[in-house]
């Protein structure tokens, strides 16, 4: 090999591909923090939970994981966790090692500095009964005050994971597993879907607002758990029930049982997830994303029409949306914005005219659609605006005379404290600025934001507050009290 080549620059930070993976990214798109996959009682557990967590990898690029018990085999734990994509920490010859009935799995996200092994889930501890296993989706709130009350008891922390906290509160309790279980689900205040594991016995927990998606799932006489239905659908499993608000599910020999360690309060599923984050072959509450996403686009249409040529939706999340605006408005759908998705992360590039290259890696408009013609482009949300920005240029230099933006959600104002990586306030654009402010800002012809009763009545039928979802990042409502001076961190 030639001194040149071997001199060629890494096109990629850190030590792995996908290190950093959602931060820093060209396009400043909203994060889901991880997902988790459990199997209990069903044969080769590690080859479903491989296809699984395959099916939840949108939900996190970052890092994946699996831990496997034997229950034939004494409980005999093993595990492996990595950095980078499912079929990139698990091969066959890897597979084969994660013997047993049972698993609990992840993928996961990172926040900013917290991108290492150390925090890959499921994390594994041993304790005085024996073997213990956590993977968590969302954001233990309290996790700070907690942890730093256990380090002064003398705990030590392996991990910067908030999820290792409600592993030490098991461990130091004198009672016994479940009890000790619900005790700390007790304490602790949050948005979570939790899987615990130990050599007998699997629990699953879901926590008292809702806020993240867990559901249960049945295969082969045993159960499948996942944070969201296109994971039961991809290993076979039939779909049973969503895991209730403050619910307790407590697998071991004799079967599972439903328990509670929390009566349910307001329900407030995150309304990101039926927005953005979840896959639109997924139902979160018996509602279908894509079929709610459909309708968001139609009452965005009914709430702000503007005469135009053709609609189009940024790939991928607003695609169902854009189908819903063209069908109440009867404008053409048409593809104008066509996604790569094979770019990965887009390598550190040395000046600006190279970043905006970059950007074209990532997303194309398609000029043969869009020149000389009125466009309206519906997107899912707006969060720094630099986003919207560039599409919108991208849009325009492929030859529209007009570009129209419309956003399935209301404008993200406040940050998230259960799950979802945000920005500080002071970086949310529509804190700062008003509608008309950010319509200039992204170089669009005109803006608009979908009401938040129009959300409301498009995701339907849910009852209670919000209609049963979270719209703090909305209208800062937040379900669980939250520390606005303090440093979001996340459990993932």
């Amino acid at each position: 090999m030639s001194d040149e080549v071997k001199q060629l620059p890494k096109l990629w930070t850190g030590a792995h591909y996908n290190e950093g993976i959602g931060r820093d990214d060209i396009f400043d798109k909203l994060r889901e923090e991880c997902g988790v996959f459990g199997v209990f009682g069903i044969r080769d557990a590690s080859s479903l939970g491989y296809y699984g967590l395959h099916a939840l990898q949108h939900r996190g690029e970052e890092s994946s994981g699996m831990c496997a018990v034997d229950s034939k085999n004494d409980g005999k734990f093993t595990y492996h966790r990595g950095m980078g994509l499912v079929k990139e920490v698990f091969d066959k010859d890897r597979l084969d090692t994660l013997q047993g009935d049972r698993i609990i799995g992840h993928v996961r996200y990172s926040t900013a500095g917290e991108s290492k092994l150390a925090n890959a889930q499921p994390l594994v501890f041993k304790y005085r009964d024996g073997d213990l296993a956590v993977a968590t989706n969302g954001n233990i709130v309290n996790a700070p005050s907690i942890r730093k009350e256990l380090e002064n008891q003398g705990s030590i922390f392996q991990t910067t994971s908030d999820t290792e906290v409600i592993a030490h509160l098991i461990a130091r309790s004198s009672k016994d597993f479940v009890t000790a279980a619900k005790e700390a689900l007790q304490r602790i205040i949050g948005g979570f879907a939790f899987l615990i594991m130990t050599n007998n016995k699997m629990l699953v927990a879901s926590d008292p607002h809702g806020l993240r998606p867990l559901v249960m799932g049945k295969l082969d006489g045993g159960y499948v758990f996942a944070s969201e239905t296109c994971a039961l659908e991809t290993c076979g499993a039939v779909y049973e029930r969503d895991v209730q608000p403050g619910e307790l599910l407590i697998l071991d020999s004799d079967g599972l049982r439903v328990d509670r360690f929390e009566m349910m309060e307001r329900r407030a599923t995150c309304a990101m997830e039926y927005i953005y984050f979840a896959r639109p072959d997924s139902d979160i509450n018996g509602i279908n994303l894509h079929s709610a996403r459909k309708r968001m686009g139609q009452k965005l249409a009914l709430e702000s029409f503007v005469d135009a040529d053709v609609v189009t939706g940024v790939p991928d999340s607003s695609i169902s949306a854009a189908i819903g605006y063209a069908e109440q408005t009867g404008i053409p759908y048409e593809l104008g914005l066509i996604k790569n998705k094979y770019t990965g992360r887009t390598f550190i590039q040395p000046s600006q005219e190279l970043r905006e290259k970059g950007v074209k890696m990532k997303l194309s408009a398609v000029r043969k659609v869009v020149e000389g013609k009125r466009v309206v482009m519906i997107d899912d949300s707006i969060v720094r605006g630099t986003t919207s920005l560039r599409i919108v240029n991208l849009l325009r230099e492929a030859g529209a005379t007009e570009v129209h933006v419309r956003i399935t959600s209301p404008p993200f104002a406040n940050p998230c404290y259960y799950g979802i990586d945000t920005p500080d306030r002071k970086e949310l654009i529509a804190s700062q600025k008003t509608v008309e402010e950010i319509r200039a800002a992204i170089n669009a012809d005109s803006l608009y934001f979908l009401s938040e009763e129009g959300l409301i009545e498009a995701v339907g039928p849910n009852e209670g507050k919000n209609g049963g979802m979270c719209m703090a990042c909305f209208n800062n409502d937040y379900p669980t009290p939250v520390d606005p001076t303090s440093e979001k961190s996340c459990s993932c």
